[in-house]
């Protein structure tokens, strides 16, 4: 096996002066990929008339609704004779596997950083991961136009953050430019009359070393991304480390550990070009570059000519830190609404999933109808889950759970960097929450008229925070997570605090049952709804379950009661998103998921299973 080192260190290195290879990095939202959107309208990708809607770069429909990037995008752009392949990486914490290998085929990287909201988790993961590969990033303070814009400071955080993760010299002396990335404006001071992004784009050519080349070597390609096309089929994306390629060219497909998957010739080949793959003939080492014709390959696999048949070292990436169980839907609704019902398709969906998903596993478990998926947040699985409801999938999945580890013979856990913005009035019950939640208050600074406190928390003790943090703080708290490594088992977490309703019977929800049981609490249902005996339809004022009939309907003797029966007084049911779902359910429920719906459900239907389910965990 060649590691980068060895084989550079072995063949001559040539520089391809007119290439550069960049990743733009940030935390969520500071503005990456509306930033690739001006770079792309600057440089001439588009006609001038050419309609371009925002964030093209985002192209799932979840990306756009949620205003986030889940997975990395290759596009490519010239500017004054050189070809810059331009990566935009997703900013979630739970989407870094995607950026710790995307960072493996670039040469430099640009950190975008909010000028009111400053360096925050994800800033720190993504720079560390930047500095330990060695680049020398540019900085972009973005959103200078903020009325709360503190570009100033921000830029001694951004310093006081590269010393802390032990910068050289060399990177400490990095380049800042100030932008407003919505209106494609980058100056190198900020009081610079300048209306384009030139300064940056001249900075990138200028600053971003081009690629080391090794031409004359055998073809040789670590396998970064996977893209999927209807015709072609399974397409690898990555750098060239040496050599060139060419169309029918016999290339060999090798795993990590040297085993050779397949011989086949490569069948069509790509280059990036603006938002487009383009077809090309032949290219060569430093580029990034789309191969098909390799239906087994997976990412971290190595494509190499048939003669050198050694792979290129791989790393492998941070282990996820949660898990869920997938099970086939045994609820009475079961295949009333979905397309996809049976344990094959849903394997088959979470195992095409790992496929491009390389923080995520799936593990069968002793029921052939139940799955074991981790990954690495409540987010990551919440867009797996959503994006198999739209597919037409149906099914349920229980609790997330933490994964813990043994190390020297003491069970540890992850433990996440938890940053919350929150206003000054609500901040003492942020901080009591989190305290009970084992977490550890490391910092607490004033940010205008908010307070920035920042914990160290067990993952497990976050599941179901984000909820409880909105509401206590009125819906105005902001928070941010980050993995941040393990350490020993904290202790006992308490769980939810409140019950929930259990509806009784199967039927359609009355006005007349909730009006007769809405004292009890909040309900999930509303009048119309159907439900199932055993389904949670609500949250209980108490701390303990209760069981209520929502589907009893009045006796009616006369005409009056006729025009009376619907005109009830009820309280207005609380929906819950899918997050929320997930966040809620207890360690005894699941949620059933469906094209059309999200039901909490416990897991064990009729109440004398669950009483039987319990004296059995008690041992009794």
């Amino acid at each position: 096996m060649y590691s980068r080192r060895e084989f550079h260190s072995k063949y001559p290195k040539l520089m391809s002066q007119d290439l550069r290879n960049i990743a733009i990095i940030a935390h969520v939202d500071h503005g990456k990929t509306t930033l690739v959107d001006q770079i792309l309208k600057q440089s001439g990708t588009f006609r001038e008339n050419q309609q371009v809607e925002d964030r093209v770069m985002d192209s799932g429909d979840l990306e756009k609704e949620r205003g986030i990037t889940i997975s990395s995008k290759n596009t490519a752009v010239k500017w004054k004779d050189t070809k810059i392949n331009i990566v935009d990486t997703p900013g979630h914490a739970d989407f870094g596997g995607e950026v710790e290998r995307i960072l493996k085929m670039v040469n430099g990287v640009i950190l975008l950083v909010d000028a009111a909201e400053g360096p925050l988790p994800q800033t720190k993961f993504v720079l560390r991961k930047s500095l330990s590969l060695g680049f020398q990033p540019i900085v972009v303070i973005n959103k200078i136009d903020r009325k709360d814009a503190r570009p100033d400071a921000v830029l001694d955080e951004i310093f006081d953050l590269f010393v802390m993760l032990d910068a050289s010299n060399e990177q400490l002396d990095f380049p800042v430019l100030y932008a407003i990335a919505k209106d494609g404006i980058a100056k190198e001071e900020l009081e610079d009359d300048n209306d384009n992004l030139s300064p940056l784009l001249d900075k990138i050519v200028e600053h971003v070393p081009a690629p080391e080349q090794d031409i004359e070597s055998k073809f040789k390609m670590l396998v970064s991304s996977i893209d999927w096309n209807d015709y072609v089929g399974r397409i690898a994306v990555g750098r060239i480390e040496q050599g060139t390629i060419k169309i029918n060219q016999e290339v060999a497909l090798m795993d990590g550990k040297g085993k050779v998957k397949e011989k086949a010739r490569a069948t069509k080949l790509f280059t990036f070009n603006g938002l487009q793959r383009e077809p090309v003939e032949n290219a060569q080492a430093g580029d990034i570059i789309a191969l098909a014709g390799y239906e087994e390959v997976n990412i971290g696999d190595t494509l190499t000519d048939t003669s050198d048949m050694k792979p290129l070292e791989y790393v492998d990436l941070d282990q996820p830190t949660i898990a869920m169980y997938f099970r086939v839907n045994n609820s009475p609704f079961a295949g009333k609404e979905g397309d996809y019902v049976t344990s094959n398709q849903m394997k088959d969906r979470l195992y095409r999933e790992t496929r491009t998903n390389v923080a995520m596993r799936v593990e069968p478990t002793e029921s052939p109808d139940i799955y074991k998926v981790s990954g690495r947040g409540e987010l990551q699985m919440a867009i797996l889950i959503e994006t198999m409801r739209r597919e037409g999938f149906e099914f349920s999945v229980s609790r997330p759970e933490v994964l813990f580890k043994e190390v020297d013979g003491v069970t540890h856990e992850p433990v996440e960097e938890v940053v919350v913005d929150v206003q000054t009035d609500f901040s003492n019950r942020v901080i009591d929450n989190l305290q009970k939640r084992k977490g550890i208050m490391t910092s607490m600074s004033q940010e205008g008229e908010n307070n920035r406190i920042q914990f160290r928390v067990p993952s497990r003790g976050l599941i179901g925070f984000r909820g409880e943090m909105l509401t206590e703080t009125r819906g105005t708290g902001i928070m941010h997570q980050q993995f941040d490594g393990y350490e020993p088992y904290a202790g006992e977490i308490p769980g939810r605090t409140r019950g929930a309703l259990i509806a009784l019977e199967q039927g359609d929800v009355t006005g007349y049952a909730l009006e007769g049981v809405q004292d009890r609490g909040e309900f999930f249902v509303e009048p119309g709804d159907p439900v199932y005996m055993g389904q949670v339809v609500g949250v209980n004022k108490r701390s303990d379950d209760m069981v209520v009939n929502v589907v009893k309907k009045k006796n009616l003797t006369n005409h009056r009661a006729t025009q009376t029966a619907d005109s009830v007084k009820i309280s207005q049911a609380k929906k819950l998103s899918l997050e929320q779902c997930i966040e809620f359910i207890d360690n005894d429920e699941l949620l059933e998921v469906t094209p059309k719906a999200l039901r909490i459900r416990k897991t064990y239907l009729d109440h004398n299973d669950r009483k039987r389910a319990e004296k059995q965990k008690a041992g009794v």
